[in-house]
Order: C-alpha cells, then structure tokens, then sequence
C-alpha cells in the first residue's frame, strides 16, 4: 500500500485531521514525511500507530499513557508486566471515578426525591445548590475492590 495523505489516514484510522494534526504537534507521533508539495504523507504503519490511539483513546488513556504505550508496544524488548501495571493503574482510576459518579448520583437522586415537583416554589434541589453544605450521601452498597492477578 502506497503512502496517503491525511484525509485517507484519517478515514482508515478513525480520527479527524484535526486530531491528527495536534498529535504531531505534541510529540505523540513523529512528524510525518512530507510531499514535494507540502502534504504530510502516511504510511501504512503510520495508519497503524493511529489506529492505536485511537484505540486506546477510547479506553480512556490519557495522552500522557498512551505516549508510553506507544514506546512500549514499539520496544521490543518491553516487559508485558510494564504495560499490564499501566493498565492496573487505569483501571484503578477509573474505579474512583466510577465511585465518583455514583456517589453524585445518588447525592442528585436523593434531592430530586425530596423535591415534591409540583407547584409551589420550595425546591430543595435549587436549595441545595445555593448552600455552602451539601446533604449526606444517602446509604449505598458497598462497592467491590477485590482485584485478582491475572
């Protein structure tokens, strides 16, 4: 397969020019080689390494992870338990994060609740919101963190 300019590496590989563009421009990728008019030209291998962002953008990496999935999925001589450790942390982000939203759910739930939605213009929910305390967190399950090695 013959080189492509970045409206093509940006179909094949699911990101816009525009994210492309600024990937380059922060380090993520290599500049690319360019034509004798100017146009950045990408290989397929090139269209690869997006299609890996891409990927791993999904799964929420941040830019500064993936910056070292890329080193590691591109070394080698890279140890499968760096890259796992990389993953372990994420995951362990993202179960705050989760704890996070839930317990924001149910601290929204519970106003929404307590408000009787009808005419009058006592709303605890804007009462809430306009005070300096926020209500306690209603009771919840437990979450689970039992992590298992795998």
């Amino acid at each position: 397969m013959a080189s492509m300019n970045i409206g093509k590496a940006a179909g094949a590989s699911g990101l816009s020019a525009k994210m492309i563009r600024y990937y380059e421009s922060i380090g993520l990728i290599a500049p690319m080689a360019r034509s004798s008019s100017g146009y950045r030209l990408y290989s397929p291998a090139d269209v690869q390494t997006l299609r890996f962002i891409k990927r791993a953008r999904d799964l929420g990496f941040s830019l500064e992870r993936i910056q070292l999935l890329v080193g590691l999925w591109n070394d080698k001589q890279r140890k499968s338990q760096d890259v796992k450790r990389l993953a372990r942390q994420h995951i362990k982000e993202l179960d705050q994060d989760i704890a996070k939203l839930q317990s924001i759910r149910s601290q929204l739930q519970h106003l929404a609740d307590c408000c009787q939605g009808d005419s009058r213009p006592d709303c605890p929910i804007l009462d809430d919101l306009s005070s300096a305390m926020a209500l306690p967190d209603p009771p919840r399950a437990p979450v689970s963190t039992s992590s298992s090695a795998d």
